[in-house]
């Protein structure tokens, strides 16, 4: 009955409604997301939050995650609910079918671009069915969009989303930025808009803005600073890239054409050059498209410029990290929309008015390209994800369970790759890298990479010095192709498919032989 009543509003409700949009995208999302398979970048922050000691702790491990504190926050009041990472799934699903909504009912765009942008890789899969802390980057840049107009009385809203925004995750963090530094250009150089202000805002609501950023930011990078002992530097494992290098400037360069348009050249020097051209081609359309807006226009420049010289100098990045120059893109032509035309900029190059045309007709056409890539990204993506699981250890887990070997005493290693199967198990593990019992890993000063002739020395020392313990579950991240005399190995079984090739898992029994 109930499942007929949610039909026939759908069937009444007008193709040409956002709400057939928000509809459609979250009964999909809640079939995808809860046929995916969570990997270690998921259930690593989840166990963080359920394995920490005190508040004091858990502050101390997320310092070597290289991420802000919201997320844990939140997952910490989820556990609260709930202590089930299914929780993670869902509020994820949640995060991101609000960001759509904001979008699809907010946005200046129409019907079609609306529709081809929800079901885009970005919206509809990297951040969407990974749950993970760059769902909140859609969801806070998009509420900033859609509450901008309300500076004109008012700068404590857009405050607080840049403070929410900034602690979201390090790329957010630079989104904050560009978009705060647009408020202050605004602010010092718009006298209409500035007297408008004052006229209607009350006294305090510009220090308290002010105030909100400045400590949202403080916070974030506080808790993003690795310690000393991070021997990954909050999880990049290169040092900064202080000298002219033309090969790595270009495949910086091309993040812009990957998150555009879902392609990551690699080293050759032809696919490097030609993707760079594509790159900054479709750069100074949408430079000439946001030629008549100069706050909009300041931001693409300022946002694109953050994060590419981070992407040279630091960390190259991967789809959910560069995927926010996307953004940047989507943010900058919808805060467009909130300002009249101005002639300013085409005054002072000369730029007629008929080559102005010629350019945005392009823009469109770059632009419309750009959607339909996504799209066809975003479909792939989430189908792929329904037909082959992303992560072996959802499967492996339930063998575990139906097997009742749950309670059995488990070594595991790798461990950065066993955080899915302790947060699916909900216990913890022995793992070689720490010579102790574990679930989230931290790449810190104690932690040491181990062969398989080392696990298994320690799985004989364990068995030798415990005597509760006859026998050990092995679940490893590779195939076995180490022995040892003294020790009885018994293959048990396999679970090699998953998208993810080191999170397939190889169980055995060891025993003293």
């Amino acid at each position: 009955m109930l499942a007929n009543k949610v039909n026939n509003h759908i069937s009444r409700l007008s193709r040409q409604s956002p709400w057939f949009i928000i509809i459609i995208f979250l009964i999909l999302g809640l079939i995808g997301i809860l046929n995916h398979s969570m990997w270690r970048d998921e259930l690593n922050p989840w166990l963080i939050v359920r394995d920490s000691e005190s508040f004091g702790d858990l502050i101390a491990n997320i310092h070597y995650e290289g991420h802000p504190v919201l997320w844990y926050l939140s997952l910490a009041f989820l556990r609260e609910i709930a202590d089930t990472p299914v929780m993670m799934q869902l509020f994820h699903i949640g995060i991101t079918s609000a960001a759509v909504a904001l979008f699809c009912l907010y946005s200046p765009f129409n019907h079609q671009q609306k529709f081809i942008f929800s079901f885009g890789f970005f919206p509809f899969y990297e951040y969407f069915l990974i749950s993970r802390n760059y769902a909140f980057s859609l969801l806070f840049i998009f509420a900033f969009c859609a509450v901008f107009s309300s500076r004109k009385t008012t700068y404590v809203y857009l405050a607080i989303f840049l403070g929410l925004l900034a602690n979201s995750n390090a790329y957010a963090l630079f989104v904050s930025f560009s978009l705060s530094l647009t408020l202050l250009v605004e602010f010092c150089f718009d006298k209409e808009h500035r007297k408008q202000y004052f006229s209607h805002s009350r006294k305090y609501d510009l220090f308290l803005s002010i105030g909100i950023i400045a400590f949202s930011f403080l916070l974030a990078i506080y808790i993003i600073t690795p310690p000393l002992d991070s021997y990954l530097s909050g999880g990049l494992k290169n040092g900064w890239v202080m000298q002219l290098d033309i090969r790595y400037l270009l495949k910086s360069i091309d993040r812009l054409f990957a998150s555009y348009f879902l392609i990551v050249p690699h080293k050759r020097w032809l696919d490097l050059i030609i993707c760079a051209l594509i790159a900054l081609f479709v750069f100074v359309l949408t430079l000439i498209k946001l030629s008549k807006k100069p706050f909009p226009l300041f931001f693409y420049i300022i946002g694109n410029s953050v994060i590419l010289t981070f992407t040279y100098l630091k960390f190259s990045g991967s789809p959910r990290h560069f995927g926010h120059l996307y953004l940047v893109l989507i943010a900058a032509l919808w805060l467009g929309s909130h300002y009249q035309d101005s002639t300013f900029l085409a005054n002072k190059f000369s730029i007629q008015p008929k080559s102005l045309d010629r350019f945005q007709k392009w823009h469109h056409i770059a632009f419309m390209l750009i959607l339909y890539v996504q799209f066809l990204g975003g479909i792939y993506g989430f189908s792929r994800d329904l037909i082959v699981p992303f992560s072996a250890s959802r499967e492996t887990a339930h063998y575990i369970q139906e097997s009742q070997l749950e309670n059995e005493f488990i070594v595991a290693s790798r461990d950065a790759t066993m955080a899915p199967l302790s947060g699916y198990l909900n216990r913890k593990f022995y793992y070689p890298e720490l010579q102790r019992m574990g679930s989230f890993t931290l790449f810190r000063q104690g932690r040491t990479e181990v062969e398989q002739a080392e696990i298994l020395k320690q799985i004989s020392s364990l068995l030798k010095n415990q005597e509760d313990t006859n026998k050990v579950l092995l679940i490893l991240n590779k195939k076995l192709n180490s022995n040892r005399d003294d020790l009885k190995i018994i293959p048990l079984k396999n679970f090699e498919r998953a998208w993810v090739d080191s999170e397939r898992y190889y169980l055995y029994w060891v025993d003293e032989a």
